[in-house]
């Protein structure tokens, strides 16, 4: 396949997996699926823009709680809710203490258990009042740390796609991403990411990258729980780990103040 052409298609299998974009899907095979994935931190950025036009409109008009709240609700809709929806998948498995194919089943189950609904609530609340704190500083600090977030959760679907991570089943998302990730795509994609992240902290431009690296670290070492746990990555463990990396960088630049 021409270079040119699977760019296009996996952009656009990016835009349809990681957003509410409606985009007729090109061809869909694992080549496309990791240029997807390599993409898939542009996807966070170009997401966080009007995030952050949202959180900075109604911070002229309304309190900052109320607007970093409608903010988190916007992300939440403009995405599906479908990262939500994994994590609380993915909390509840882990949270039975079953493995394999016994923990697999309840990810599949509609319904969101005791661990998934205190995950969601603690999730919702931490980045609701990360980006109340956030809201009050500089125009700019705002939008950069917003973009940062957003593109920081996303560049955690790659680190998850990375090579030497198994699928846990043999078909899905999972299954079709999974290993697809190398090395160079990584670096390159934490390295745009850091780019925000140091005009997201003016005063102290090492603390956003810090940020980022360590939500990273903390996703990898939840990554490895759960291939533990689980065998291998899902779709809902994809979107675990955007809201897990998204809300750890949102903390981790609030608490910079």
């Amino acid at each position: 396949m021409p270079a040119e052409r699977r760019l296009g298609d996996g952009a656009r299998l990016a835009l349809t997996t990681l957003t509410i974009l409606p985009m007729r899907a090109g061809r869909i095979d694992r080549g496309t699926a990791g240029t997807a994935m390599a993409l898939a931190p542009a996807v966070g950025a170009l997401l966080g823009v009007p995030l952050a036009g949202v959180l900075l409109l109604l911070d002229t008009v309304t309190a900052p709680l109320v607007a970093a709240g409608i903010t988190v609700a916007a992300g939440a809709l403009l995405t599906r809710g479908l990262h939500l929806d994994g994590l609380a998948d993915t909390v509840d498995a882990l949270g039975s203490y079953r493995r394999g194919p016994a923990a697999l089943e309840i990810m599949k189950k509609p319904d969101v258990g005791p661990f998934g609904v205190v995950a969601l609530v603690l999730v919702l609340l931490v980045q609701a009042a990360a980006l109340a704190e956030l809201a009050g500083r500089s125009r700019p600090a705002v939008f950069a740390a917003v973009v940062t977030a957003t593109a920081a959760g996303r560049l955690g679907v790659a680190l998850a796609c990375r090579r030497g991570v198994p699928a846990a089943r043999p078909e899905g998302l999972g299954a079709l991403v999974a290993g697809t990730i190398g090395p160079v795509a990584l670096l390159a994609g934490t390295a745009a990411v850091a780019v925000p992240a140091v005009a997201a902290v003016p005063e102290r431009p090492w603390q956003g990258p810090l940020a980022v690296l360590v939500a990273l670290a903390v996703a990898a070492g939840l990554l490895r729980h759960v291939v533990r746990r689980l065998g291998g990555i899902t779709g809902d463990v994809l979107g675990a780990t955007v809201e897990l990396v998204t809300t750890l960088v949102y903390l981790g630049l609030a608490l910079s103040g």
